[in-house]
């Protein structure tokens, strides 16, 4: 590859890169003045504020930009949206069932979005309670492995209130009620134990196995969803195997 193709292609991905750092951006800071409109600003009396400002962090996001958001969310600023948070619900190719959390300040731009993002990739819309009972809310906490075995942080999070813990590869993941998610993150903090994101999320119970045509597709219809301003979270009831990942690439 000559030098100048390179460069355009290193170009090329960068600017592809930023673009969607700027999308995650926007996201988390949403998350943060939400939390502190909700929930007050002070981070240490609002745990939800602590945790989005906390990823928020982990993200890169500026201080200045996190410190402005808690501000609008708790009124100390002017300039704050009226941000609702509203759930689409629809079935991705293959059957697979997906939820799409919303946090906007117009609901009907939102559906629209979410809609044209759903039938250009192969998906559909769904009624209301259709696919939701397919997920139940969860505390679920990421930190990297850092050398750690499962039973080490076993025995730091399993009498605050974990109630699983999977291997992720190169980062774990504890799954809680979402009750106890505040105490098993500050159990992990008592033993100085860094940790990636808390939060709660919506998990599947029962998952549809794909290949690798099935999950490029619903990776395909991720991304497009993702890319919605409106949209905060995507969840999906599927499952894709070690051999398909990598084939997928």
């Amino acid at each position: 590859m000559s030098g100048h193709s390179k460069w355009a292609t290193t170009k090329h991905k960068k600017a592809a890169l930023d673009a969607k750092r700027g999308k995650l951006f926007a996201k988390l800071i949403k998350n943060v003045e939400v939390a502190a409109r909700t929930g007050g600003g002070d981070p240490e009396g609002n745990p939800t504020l602590y945790d989005a400002m906390q990823k928020a962090r982990k993200n890169s996001v500026p201080a200045d930009n996190i410190e402005r958001a808690r501000k609008r969310g708790a009124g100390e600023e002017a300039g704050g949206a009226d941000w609702q948070t509203v759930m689409y619900e629809g079935y991705a190719p293959n059957g697979v069932g997906v939820l799409v959390e919303c946090l906007t300040d117009n609901k009907n731009r939102a559906a629209g979005e979410v809609r044209t993002a759903m039938n250009r990739s192969g998906g559909s819309m769904a009624d209301a309670g259709s696919v939701a009972y397919m997920f139940n809310r969860r505390g679920v906490v990421l930190l990297p492995k850092a050398g750690m075995t499962e039973d080490d942080l076993l025995a730091v999070v399993l009498d605050a209130g974990a109630e699983e813990i999977n291997d992720l590869g190169e980062s774990f993941e504890i799954l809680t009620d979402p009750s106890d998610l505040v105490d098993v993150r500050k159990a992990l903090q008592a033993e100085g134990i860094e940790y990636d994101s808390a939060e709660t999320n919506f998990l599947a119970t029962t998952n549809v196995e794909l290949d690798a045509e099935g999950a490029r597709k619903i990776f395909k219809l991720i991304e497009a969803l993702e890319d919605c301003d409106d949209v905060q979270n995507v969840y999906a009831a599927f499952d894709v195997s070690d051999e398909v990942m990598a084939e997928v690439g």
